[in-house]
């Protein structure tokens, strides 16, 4: 019974939390779009593959990694940088239609799966995501993490992360099909501003959580 929680409570939180967009999301739109659903299961698959740690990690040294302030300032900040980092460049590649194009058939030659790795490597925000649910999952005893049992719960995330992912990016590839006048604005347009709102919403968090207080 406590196997099936775990693996239900992981699958659940993690496909919700895999959903809303974001860059890694994306990125595999991109590469469904282009090369393939293929290339996509391989790009989610090296994604998965960081995530395994990150999660059995955090999982492990969650009352630490909460405590440690320094270390969530500087995730917080970096993640403002990699925001409009993000939508600088997208915005500068979709201005450039062929140089774009080889960009991407160029980035294809290291395997999807090596994109997702790199990328998702660049992805701290993950870092206080997971502490702050594990950390919740285990003070309000909805996991059992004793021995094997974590590994349910890891398993049950990793499966939830990989086909929300999965599900968001070929929804999303259906509707700019079905919508062709709309999807020609998604790379010049829609994703920077996407990027642009996610930064300034980081801004204000880091603020609100760092800065308010001071002044």
């Amino acid at each position: 019974m406590k196997r099936i929680k775990n693996i239900s409570v992981g699958f659940l939180v993690s496909f919700i939390g895999s959903i809303p967009l974001g860059y890694l999301n994306l990125v595999g739109l991109e590469i469904y779009s282009k090369s393939g659903f293929d290339n996509l299961v391989l790009y989610l698959f090296g994604v998965v593959f960081v995530e395994s740690f990150v999660i059995y990690f955090t999982l492990l040294f969650a009352k630490q990694l909460v405590g440690n302030k320094k270390l969530m300032k500087i995730i917080d900040v970096f993640a403002i940088v990699f925001m409009f980092l993000l939508a600088y460049l997208f915005y500068s590649n979709a201005n450039q239609t062929t140089t774009s194009s080889l960009k991407f058939n160029q980035y294809l030659m290291y395997s999807p799966f090596v994109i997702g790795v790199i990328l998702n490597c660049f992805n701290f925000l993950q870092v206080p995501f997971w502490t702050s649910w594990n950390l919740y999952l285990i003070n309000g005893k909805y996991i059992t993490t004793e021995n094997k049992l974590k590994y349910y719960y890891i398993a049950g995330t990793l499966i939830g992360i990989f086909l929300g992912m999965l599900s968001l990016v070929v929804i999303l590839q259906v509707f700019f099909q079905k919508n062709m006048s709309f999807s020609k604005y998604i790379m010049p347009v829609f994703i920077p501003l996407f990027f642009i709102i996610l930064g300034s919403i980081q801004v204000f968090k880091v603020y609100k959580k760092y800065f308010k207080s001071v002044v």
